[in-house]
């Protein structure tokens, strides 16, 4: 009977799978492979990738860093303060505020005047400014455009037979008015293109005491303006 000793050399691969196990080796189509377990070599690591950046950058001259600046278009500028007011234009304004002192009608958009032929065009101003007496007035508030003229009509009829010269007639400054004040411009018109024209010298707003822009002031002539006088103050 072979001896233990005889069988082992007889068999000299017996025990490699397990020494190979030991080992980490394992058989790939009974091929040696070293296994994966085992870390590969000659990889870097990322201590060798940051030194190699770092030298690679060593020469490199950074940029200069510039403001960005954010503009913002939908932001209203600043408004600059107001100039101050000088005293006497303060005191002015506070007494126009309180109490309406200085305010002139002739200065605002409502103010009306106008003159006849043959008239110096500076009548209406001192019509205005309050140089004529005024002897009678007329108030055509509450009525219809039909009304106010036929109240126009008789009160013109009779300032002239009385022989007044000085009149007001307050019409309101039509401000419920969807366009422009009714009253007043038919009261423009019959003093402008009315049979009335011929006796106007001169018409104005009233002054603020008297109405103001609601108000209009009539200066009469002594007689009527004919076509014949007309024609001589033109040849003339």
């Amino acid at each position: 009977m072979p001896s233990s000793n005889n069988s082992h050399r007889n068999r000299p691969f017996k025990d490699l799978k397990k020494i190979l196990e030991r080992r980490s080796i394992i058989l790939d189509d009974g091929n040696p492979v070293e296994s994966s377990k085992s870390p590969p070599k000659n990889i870097p690591s990322t201590d060798d990738d940051d030194r190699l950046f770092e030298k690679e950058m060593s020469d490199v001259t950074p940029l200069r860093t510039r403001h960005r600046i954010v503009e913002h278009p939908n932001t209203p500028p600043t408004p600059s303060p107001p100039e101050p007011l000088d005293t006497e234009t303060e005191r002015e304004l506070s007494e126009l505020i309180h109490s309406g002192r200085g305010f002139r009608v002739s200065d605002t958009p409502e103010y009306m005047a106008g003159t006849g032929p043959c008239v110096n065009p500076n009548l209406s101003t001192r019509l205005h400014n309050g140089e004529f007496a005024i002897q009678a007035h007329l108030d055509l508030h509450g009525k219809t455009a039909i009304q106010a003229e036929e109240s126009f009509e008789k009160f013109m009829r009779e300032a002239l037979r009385s022989g007044k010269q000085g009149l007001l007639v307050i019409h309101g400054r039509g401000l419920s008015s969807k366009k422009m004040p009714v009253l007043k411009e038919k009261v423009r018109e019959w003093l402008t293109r009315g049979p009335w024209r011929k006796w106007v010298a001169a018409f104005s707003s009233a002054r603020l005491c008297d109405g103001g822009a609601g108000a209009t002031y009539i200066l009469l002539r002594n007689r009527p303006l004919t076509r014949r006088f007309k024609k001589g103050r033109r040849a003339r």
